[in-house]
């Protein structure tokens, strides 16, 4: 039988943690038992440290013991798991490249570091795609992650690892990085939350491979969690300049508890224009939209004619954002041969993934001209601007995640633009909470992304623990 500890917040167990309910290291070893019970199934923990959190567990437990309560971090003894990109120090950052397969942390990344000096256990690091873009978190460092609830799909990318292993149960919270969906889609895809927050609200120092430049704001470091009441403690822990990023700046706090839900406008918005959303996913999105309703928010059916050009705007707008290509990222240092490696590939000889191949391929080929890249950057600020308006001070958006429910592996590539309805956002640089809506008839999930205006990130997940409460938020995975 699973532990009720497996179904519990990261905030809840530090409560229980600290007021001698539980001990850190019965909570520790209930969820290294969980990982090494799906892991081997699901390949989303690449590399532990399990004896290392059994000690800090240890030592948590003594502090509960001399301390008074009061004085204990916040997140006092509770594990968690990181995103491979992430420095952690002692654990691999390869960032699933090969050419850095030996790569070791020295140090902490800015938002390990905080969320650490928090209190929180890392269990260790998970899996993510080679050099984290794309929508499927396979490398040829660990090999390929399955989805937490059929292993025939894909957990999504780029930190799979984490939505497949915080959606199997195995760890309550996970850290994350986002610059075209890579929060939004795997916590979708494995039925658990997840928020990008506001660009530059979070400092991205300490994580490969990293943007620079004004895309700094366009990458987003941010949570994935099972339930949704740790959505805003964690922003709270990992969000603030840190003098490494130069590009994250200080917001208001807003406080989840002031959000009126009676209060708010919510446009309900089905679809992009250009790629039709499956049946299944636009029910939940109706039924998430009538919770609201139901709790006195006004509901209004929108179109915006913009999203249409999701994928040129993001495109344009972080291409001329972005300081390093991609192809240079390939070459770790030295020159890389796209079409020489495809060869190697299809004769079994590349150290490299086909969509990092292909991606290399067309990174120069497909490059807007000048004039063309300008239209598009100028109809993503337009675009935000319109949404900016649209919101206000008391909207938000339901918007669908992707327009299928986990898809299985491999077939990304066949249409591979779909990352689009989550990837806009990126430029946009709007906050959105990504919210599970429970499981179809194949007991797949579902959900819907809440979008808001700039640092209003305590409203959609606000909303957020409105559709947990109505909807029934993360269900642990049968099988």
């Amino acid at each position: 039988m699973r532990s009720p500890l497996l179904r519990l917040s990261a905030t809840r167990l530090a409560a229980m943690i600290k007021s001698g309910e539980a001990t850190s290291r019965e909570v520790v070893d209930v969820h290294i038992a969980r990982i090494l019970e799906v892991n081997p199934r699901l390949n989303a923990l690449v590399r532990d440290r399990f004896d290392g959190a059994r000690e800090e567990a240890r030592l948590a437990d003594e502090e509960v013991r001399t301390k008074d309560a009061r004085a204990l971090l916040p997140l006092h003894g509770v594990p968690c798991t990181i995103k491979e990109a992430f420095a952690l120090r002692g654990m691999p950052n390869s960032g699933g490249l090969v050419a850095r397969k030996d790569v070791v942390a020295k140090e902490d990344a800015t938002a390990v570091a905080r969320l650490r000096g928090a209190g929180a256990i890392p269990l260790g690091v998970t899996n993510l795609s080679e050099l984290c873009m794309w929508m499927e978190s396979s490398n040829c460092v660990y090999g390929r992650t399955s989805n937490a609830y059929d292993v025939r799909r894909t957990p999504g990318g780029s930190s799979g690892g984490e939505g497949a292993i915080v959606g199997a149960g195995g760890s309550p919270f996970g850290l994350g990085s986002d610059v075209g969906g890579s929060i939004r889609m795997p916590a979708f895809f494995n039925g658990v939350f997840g928020h990008k927050p506001t660009g530059g609200r979070v400092p991205n120092s300490g994580q490969f491979p990293c943007s620079g430049g004004d895309a700094l704001r366009y990458l987003t470091t941010g949570p994935l969690a099972r339930r949704a009441e740790d959505l805003m403690p964690l922003l709270g822990i990992l969000e603030g300049p840190d003098g490494k990023d130069d590009r994250c700046s200080a917001w208001p706090n807003g406080r989840v508890e002031d959000v009126d839900i009676s209060a708010l406008r919510v446009l309900d918005i089905e679809d992009n224009g250009r790629l039709r959303v499956s049946p299944a996913l636009m029910a939940a999105q109706k039924r998430a939209a009538r919770a609201l309703e139901q709790r006195g928010a006004r509901v209004e059916q929108t179109r915006v004619a913009g999203f249409r050009h999701s994928l040129e705007i993001w495109s344009a707008m972080l291409g001329t954002a972005e300081t390093t290509t991609f192809r240079a990222l390939m070459g770790n240092g030295g020159v890389f041969h796209a079409r020489r490696e495809l060869a190697r590939w299809a004769l079994g000889r590349s150290s490299h993934t086909l969509p990092a191949i292909m991606l290399a391929m067309v990174e120069g080929v497909t490059k807007l001209s000048p004039g063309q890249t300008q239209k598009f950057v100028d109809m993503g600020r337009a675009l935000r601007e319109e949404l900016v308006d649209l919101l206000g001070d008391d909207g938000v958006i339901l918007f669908p995640s992707y327009p299928t429910v986990a898809p299985r592996h491999h077939e990304p590539l066949f249409v591979p633009i779909k990352y689009m309805y989550t990837a806009v956002f990126n430029v946009l640089e709007l906050p959105v909470t990504q919210v599970p809506l429970g499981l179809d008839a194949r007991g797949l999930p579902l959900g819907v992304q809440v979008v808001g205006a700039h640092g209003k990130d305590h409203v959609t997940i606000a909303v957020a623990l409105v559709l947990e409460e109505a909807l029934g938020g993360w269900v642990m995975p049968a099988r």
